[in-house]
């Protein structure tokens, strides 16, 4: 593991949950990686994309049900860190220039864009 900056505190973190169907995780895998090698080569920190695993949690409100999960679905968990804020907006309009973030758009969705938690989060603890 990397060790971070004494500055890690002031770091940023876009979150997403979302529901994709099970069928698409492969599809949906292809995608974030090609996503995750972009975001890095324009100057993300990290890129990371987890797929629910132990979810049947009863003591909280679980992610299946924050996601609205449907059957056939599974949760994803999704998160890319910046040195801060203005470097994700920064990268963010980057990523979003770029022709190969057109290209990853094109066809049909993965999954229902209308079901995903997106936010931004200034870091609050870093333990790393």
């Amino acid at each position: 593991m990397k060790k971070r900056s004494s500055g890690s505190a002031s770091r940023y973190v876009d979150g997403f949950v979302l529901a994709v169907p099970k069928r698409n995780l492969a599809r949906y895998r292809r995608l974030a990686s090609a996503a995750g090698r972009l975001w890095m080569k324009l100057g993300a920190l990290e890129y990371r994309e987890c797929v629910g695993d132990d979810m049947n949690i009863k003591m909280v409100q679980n992610f299946p049900k924050l996601a609205r999960i449907k059957r056939g679905e599974t949760v994803v968990f999704s998160w890319i860190a910046y040195r801060n804020r203005a470097h994700r907006d920064r990268v963010n309009r980057l990523v979003m220039k770029d022709p190969a973030m057109a290209r990853m758009m094109k066809g049909t969705p993965i999954f229902d864009l209308k079901r995903m938690a997106y936010g931004g989060f200034k870091v609050l603890v870093d333990a790393g």
